[in-house]
């Protein structure tokens, strides 16, 4: 009974939400640090623009080495969070409660075990940019931030990639398949993902380069972060190149960012 009142308060307040006034101040910094905005219809900026409200007042925003929280930290990476949520029935990255934010890359600290007979571990640390933990905190480096959202045709955004991987870890482990709907879905996400993850592979072996970032080679999981990065940031080579992946994405995501590219819809909200 708990959980049930629990839940029926939460959405209640979410509901409430649709109505509320965007916050002019918010409006400009999403303008100015989502250009993904802009290439939204009308209806879609809506959409995005409640669930941002929704995402702020749920999730802990917290600054750290030194870095002030501000409604533009805030505003901003709820914005690139949401987009991953446009038309889909989901909750607001449920497993998500702590968002913290450095000025720039941060250390983190990482044990490796050596190939050598008797596995002597070495510690060391390792700077990134950006960390989903399992624990239920995204990390990210604001600069790396802003600089995605200087630019929004690269494939490349931290913040989108991040939260690819909490998608992914909402069907428990990190290995690069999400909660998706039916048995056929998990096939044909298996058949097209692990085809597309091996010849991204070879291809990084011969030095090739390809529309998907190369970052992707790491694992199933880093894979599907990048090629999200891919899809939304740049659909239209995307879906040239690997026709059968971005019409798999585009399934998932329920949305077909090429046509925003088209100009197709592209309606903005004054």
């Amino acid at each position: 009974m708990g959980g049930f009142l629990t839940g029926f308060l939460k959405n209640r307040k979410r509901e409430r939400l649709r109505s509320a006034r965007f916050p002019d101040e918010w409006l400009c910094i999403l303008k100015a640090r989502v250009p993904l905005f802009h290439r939204l219809n009308e209806v879609d900026q809506v959409e995005l623009m409640w669930r941002i409200q929704v995402f702020v007042r749920e999730k802990q925003f917290e600054g750290c080495g030194g870095l002030e929280m501000s409604d533009e930290l805030r505003v901003t990476i709820a914005g690139h969070g949401c987009l991953l949520l446009l038309h889909r029935d989901v909750d607001f990255y449920p497993l998500l409660y702590s968002v913290l934010v450095y000025p720039s890359a941060f250390l983190v600290p990482v044990n490796q075990q050596s190939d050598e007979i008797g596995g002597v571990v070495h510690e060391g640390s390792d700077l990134l940019c950006g960390e989903a933990w399992p624990t239920g905190a995204i990390v990210l480096a604001w600069d790396e931030v802003c600089r995605a959202s200087s630019d929004d045709h690269d494939g490349t955004n931290v913040a989108i990639h991040e939260f690819a991987h909490l998608l992914d870890m909402e069907g428990g482990a990190a290995d690069g398949t999400p909660i998706l709907g039916n048995s056929d879905d998990y096939s044909r996400w298996a058949e097209v993902l692990s085809a597309e993850y091996r010849h991204l592979r070879r291809a990084n072996r011969r030095g090739r380069r390809t529309v998907l970032d190369q970052y992707g080679t790491e694992d199933p999981a880093e894979f599907f972060a990048v090629v999200t990065e891919t899809f939304f940031e740049n659909p239209i080579e995307m879906k040239l190149r690997h026709p059968s992946l971005y019409q798999t994405l585009m399934a998932f995501y329920r949305q077909d960012p090429s046509r925003w590219r088209s100009g197709v819809d592209r309606r903005t909200i004054s």
